[in-house]
């Protein structure tokens, strides 16, 4: 079967420019929602921990659980808590939201800065701590979210000095309405290699992580090696079975490919199935120079070449490109049932 091939050197180093920028791996929170980027959910857990990071964000609840023991601290994005759990905490998106938490559950509020997605308005910041009051909450933390941190416009600007009111009002909040100091966290990846001095709380980092994320060079911070970044993840399949062509011969769905000579076609165990987006179809070529046979079929694709094994791709951002999207639909694409080995 076609599998994943994880790179512990590629991540740790990764981890260890991120860590120059947050000051402490403390204050590194990494984003494992979605099955870690399509990385492996407990292949990417079992590695941060062995590099020391205490603090993970996820989607679901589930997700939190499986993770559980791996983490100190697990900030949930988009759902109610199931159960009492001191590790575990969730956020609030909206102010309708405060009222499906039981009271002493861990939450952090979502301010929505400019986003206009997830988040309570900026103007209803004090009816949202009056309602998490009245109904017991932990609230430990404010944070917002940036749409456009890793593109040159007026918002990621924008969207920074609205959040410094933010703090400043939540912090008046927090002693009005008797909550502990709260923490303050804005940056995803784009934002923290765009911050020339971090100062939050936590940054949330994913795609910095796996070694994908890609910023205009007119925002790279002098200083920040973003090209240093490695990917970590690589995407192997195996062959099932090869063939000769003589000048003519179509192969595929469609007749999409038609020798120009006589070559050596081989199928391989991967296909839109797995994750191997269709639109890959007809112009795909691997790192290693050899181009794809026509359509990807649900289950296999074709290439020319007659290896036993082919590295499909070592680079998410480089399928990208042929695919006309952006890494994180690759990555996260890839399916669960796919083996990934470190």
């Amino acid at each position: 079967m076609a599998y994943i091939a994880l790179d512990k050197n590629h991540f740790f180093n990764n981890l260890d420019i991120i860590t120059k920028l947050t000051k402490t791996k403390d204050k590194t929170a990494l984003v494992l929602k979605d099955n870690a980027y399509g990385h492996g959910l407990l292949q990417i857990a079992r590695m941060a921990k062995e590099y020391g990071i205490t603090k993970a964000v996820v989607r679901t609840f589930e997700e939190a659980k499986q993770i559980e023991s791996f983490f100190e601290y697990i900030l949930v994005l988009a759902d109610f808590a199931q159960e009492s759990n001191e590790k575990i905490r969730y956020t609030i998106n909206d102010l309708q939201a405060i009222l499906k938490f039981a009271k002493n559950t861990k939450v952090q509020l979502k301010v929505d800065t400019g986003m206009c997605r997830n988040g309570i308005l900026m103007d209803e910041l004090e009816e949202a701590f009056v309602l998490c009051a009245k109904q017991g909450l932990k609230l430990e933390a404010v944070f917002t979210h940036h749409s456009c941190a890793d593109e040159e416009n007026e918002y990621f600007d924008l969207q920074n000095k609205n959040f410094q009111q933010v703090k400043k009002e939540a912090k008046v909040l927090a002693k009005k309405y008797d909550f502990a100091p709260l923490e303050f966290h804005s940056c995803n990846s784009a934002a923290l290699f765009r911050t020339n001095d971090f100062d939050e709380d936590m940054a949330r980092v994913g795609i910095a992580a796996y070694g994908c994320l890609e910023l205009p060079n007119a925002l790279h911070v002098k200083g920040l090696h973003v090209n240093e970044l490695a990917p970590v993840l690589s995407v192997y399949a195996k062959k099932i079975s090869s063939r000769k062509l003589q000048k003519g011969d179509c192969v595929g769905y469609g007749a999409a490919f038609e020798a120009k000579a006589s070559c050596s076609v081989t199928n391989y165990d991967f296909g839109y199935g797995d994750g191997f987006l269709r639109s890959c179809s007809h112009n795909f070529i691997t790192p290693e120079g050899i181009k794809i046979a026509g359509r990807i079929s649900m289950d296999n694709s074709s290439f020319l070449t007659d290896k036993e094994e082919l590295l499909i791709f070592n680079d998410a951002r480089e399928v990208a490109k042929y695919a006309g999207t952006i890494s994180y639909e690759i990555l996260t694409s890839l399916k669960a049932h796919l083996r990934r080995t470190i």
